[in-house]
């Protein structure tokens, strides 16, 4: 297949603060530098973009020597946390902003929807923002009337065409403006988190029409998103950005896994001593299935928590009750052990827990007497969706557990 995107060594920076250096002499320097064609010389001095950390410098470096391709058909899923450059990415590729090192090259015609309403005049309706929208992306007026009744059939806001976008809310400018991009007929499609603003159905609606777009129609998508689950379904290919420098790029289910253990540290490991008690717990790890420490895990794996008990005491009575909790604290399910020995392990069993944010809540206690130990809140962890049934339901809360059921 021929390569219809090649970045070489992007770079972009970025001045902090106040517009400029901070002198007129060091921005006439630099208006010289880019004059001869040669790089900016205060970007030399610029750290990478790592938003957890105060930095030093003024100039920060959004992005750092990315390359990679693209084949004509490949869906491309961008991933990483807040902050790790996609979006800078993705608006270099659709030439919105340009590069401060490297060059891109792009063969064909490119549709992008970065942002919610993009293109669109608040003021006009929505028959005029599709022809107005049409023309941004380099439609024809001959080509937009002709697909004009496909788009607002697809985007479902047939009754409100009429009416002024400002009237609109976020999900029905979504809907029309990623309408308008899809029917393009472009060779590349760049989409970015925006998405999310719509509903589950059209979400669903959405991930449809870009798989037939790559597998039917040939063309290129980049898609940029924090569902696993989506982007497993939909992309080939995944690239893994952190502080503006690829970690990862390759086949998307290995990129996907090194995302969900980008966090795995000793971090995720509960130590305490407490001298005073009789028995208490004294370490929580969770594991993946390959013994590895972590706290990110898909949804199709175990989930391992290994407990030990500190204890002065040969009491056997002392019972291990682990509640695990979603991020409202509410109960989804509880497991208890009569305590024999001083390491225990709970597994969850995969195909079990939905996407989500969960936690411990463990007491050591000895029924109808009274409780040990309490921890609350403890061993905080993620599921992530890795691609299941419900996958395509990317905002929309389909419960905490898969559950067995037969259709009949």
């Amino acid at each position: 297949m021929p390569k219809v995107i090649k970045a070489e060594n992007i770079s972009k920076a970025y001045q902090l603060g106040d517009f400029g250096t901070g002198t007129i002499s060091r921005d006439l320097e630099r208006f010289l530098a880019r004059l001869r064609g040669k790089e900016d010389p205060f970007l030399t001095i610029g750290e990478i973009n790592d938003r957890t950390k105060k930095g030093k410098s003024d100039v920060v470096w959004s992005l750092k020597d990315i390359n990679f391709e693209v084949e004509q058909g490949d869906t491309l899923g961008i991933i990483g946390r807040n902050g790790a450059g996609k979006s800078t990415l993705l608006k270099i590729l659709a030439r919105v902003t340009s590069p401060s090192t490297g060059s891109v090259k792009i063969k064909g015609r490119v549709a992008s929807l970065l942002e919610v309403g993009t293109g669109f005049h608040p003021e006009l309706t929505g028959k005029e923002n599709i022809y107005l929208n049409g023309a941004i992306l380099g439609m024809r007026k001959a080509e937009i009337k002709r697909k004009f009744d496909e788009i607002v059939d697809f985007a479902g806001v047939e009754r409100y065409i009429g009416t002024p976008v400002k009237r609109y809310s976020s999900g029905m400018y979504v809907r029309l403006a990623f309408a308008v991009a899809a029917h393009l007929e472009s060779e590349i499609l760049i989409v970015d988190e925006v998405l999310a603003v719509g509903d589950a159905e059209f979400q669903k609606k959405c991930l449809g029409k870009m798989g037939d777009i790559s597998k039917g129609e040939g063309r290129t998508v980049l898609f940029v998103s924090h569902n696993m689950g989506s982007i497993t379904q939909l992309c080939q290919s995944g690239l893994l950005l952190v502080n503006g420098k690829i970690l990862d790029y390759g086949f998307v289910s290995t990129v996907v896994k090194n995302y969900m253990s980008l966090t795995a540290n000793e971090n995720h490991k509960l130590i305490r001593e407490d001298l005073k008690k009789v028995i208490y717990i004294k370490e929580i790890v969770s594991k993946n299935s390959h013994n590895e420490i972590t706290n990110n895990f898909r949804h199709n794996e175990n989930i391992v928590f290994e407990f030990k008990i500190a204890r002065n005491t040969v009491e056997s009575m002392y019972r291990l009750i682990v509640i695990v909790q979603d991020e409202l604290k509410r109960k989804i399910f509880s497991a208890e052990k009569i305590i024999t020995d001083d390491m225990l392990k709970l597994t969850i069993r995969k195909d079990f827990l939905t996407r989500g944010s969960y936690s411990l809540n463990c007491i050591i206690y000895i029924p109808g007497i009274t409780q040990y130990d309490h921890i609350d809140s403890c061993s905080s962890f993620s599921v992530l969706d890795a691609g299941s049934d419900f996958a395509h339901l990317e905002s929309f809360d389909y419960g905490t557990v898969f559950g067995e059921f037969l259709w009949e």
